[in-house]
């Protein structure tokens, strides 16, 4: 899907805020799956758990900037904030007392829409809970569908007919060759997908920044543009790339354009692989790291527990272990890696608190022994920025 044109983002870091980043049941320092990401003015929610709103009204996430949801799947804790968020973000409430005149009642369908994005059921979920719980929203939405090969390609998935503020433009978008490509797409930035392992069907996403300028070295050129008494205007040529021919002749040329950044946020899975193929020289990768074996660290830790057998739980209940987060942000070559979505028993306070701190110090070393290099332990409202890797 073609977007619209959207000013270049380059000369800004991409931000990722983790609002919420429990596994199942949250806890008292760790809120359900949600994390935005900042692009230039504009934010994208991947997930959308429960109380995503309260962790937005505590982080430098800006609700009323939301235009994107992504979704990874069904399941409770990845999704049971997504109406009221979407309520929250498009001034929805249940309505007027008869006789009162309320304008969300006319909503101009053609308008841009707030977009939602994921598996099959995702439509069927809105529209139901928007449908009954009577919510009236000030502009319209849409949900677009990742159906995989089993599902039906066609309907909507619910006998329910669409809500008042639902676009009909809803895509049911067909997998090919394995994955989604380019899902979501506008001159700067695109977005692809594909399945990754779980107990439900479940999809990773590739968001991907178009080519930037390269780099310019003033020194390489100015020395040629002064002499020829060129102005000094060329520059901008330049710095897009392009070529410029002197008045002796001298033809100077910019530098190539350099890859935009690339970043993988998996959901729940024990085995990722089938992103591979999108998901190559990330440069960072969102991995979940659910279970752990961490015997003289964490208390309650099972005297009949090995790495295996955690790993082989883990793996049965759909989830992975540090390691496996490791291993797989080696196989794709990510420059970095965030563990995220973590047990209960592993606390989310590991900035303030010593004990805390060791837990999560020991995870992150799990997985850098696999990955061969820092590993980072995503908490509540941790915020980081991406940058470009260095020139070599």
């Amino acid at each position: 899907m073609s977007g619209s044109t959207r000013l270049p983002i380059h000369s800004s870091t991409i931000n990722v805020t983790f609002l919420g980043t429990a596994s199942a049941m949250p806890s008292s320092t760790r809120n359900h799956s949600s994390l935005a990401v900042r692009l230039g003015s504009d934010v994208w929610l991947f997930d959308c758990g429960e109380a995503t709103q309260h962790q937005i009204q505590k982080s430098n996430v800006r609700m009323g900037k939301i235009e994107k949801v992504f979704i990874t799947h069904t399941h409770g804790d990845h999704i049971f904030g997504l109406i009221p968020l979407l309520a929250g973000c498009l001034n929805g409430n249940g309505g007027t007392a008869d006789g009162v005149e309320d304008p969300r009642t006319e909503i101009d369908l053609d308008a841009p829409p707030f977009e939602i994005y994921g598996p099959l059921g995702t439509r069927a979920y809105v529209r139901n809970a928007l449908t009954y719980t009577h919510t009236l929203l000030s502009r319209p939405y849409v949900v677009h569908e990742l159906r995989f090969p089993s599902d039906p390609q066609a309907g909507d998935y619910t006998d329910l007919p669409p809500h008042r503020s639902e676009s009909r433009r809803g895509r049911n978008i067909p997998q090919v060759d394995g994955v989604w490509l380019n899902v979501y797409q506008d001159n700067i930035l695109s977005v692809s997908a594909a399945p990754i392992l779980h107990s439900v069907p479940c999809v990773g996403y590739t968001l991907t920044e178009a080519p930037v300028p390269g780099k310019v070295d003033p020194k390489k050129y100015i020395p040629d543009i002064k002499r020829t008494s060129t102005p000094m205007t060329v520059m901008r040529l330049l710095q897009a790339g392009e070529s410029v021919t002197l008045s002796d002749g001298t033809v100077l040329q910019g530098p190539q354009p350099r890859n935009g950044r690339k970043l993988v946020i998996l959901g729940d899975t024990f085995d990722p692989s089938p992103m591979i193929p999108i998901s190559q020289d990330a440069d960072l990768l969102i991995h979940e790291a659910t279970n752990a074996h961490l015997p003289g660290i964490v208390a309650n830790t099972r005297d009949d527990d090995t790495y295996e057998s955690v790993q082989k739980t883990a793996m049965e209940r759909g989830h992975s272990t540090p390691q496996m987060a490791g291993a797989f942000a080696k196989r794709i070559g990510a420059a970095s890696l965030i563990l995220n979505h973590f047990s209960a028993r592993y606390p989310g306070n590991d900035d303030v608190d010593a004990e805390a701190k060791t837990i999560m110090d020991a995870i992150a070393n799990l997985a850098a022994a696999e990955f061969g290099k820092p590993v980072v332990c995503a908490r509540d409202l941790m915020s980081v920025d991406i940058g470009f890797r260095a020139i070599d």
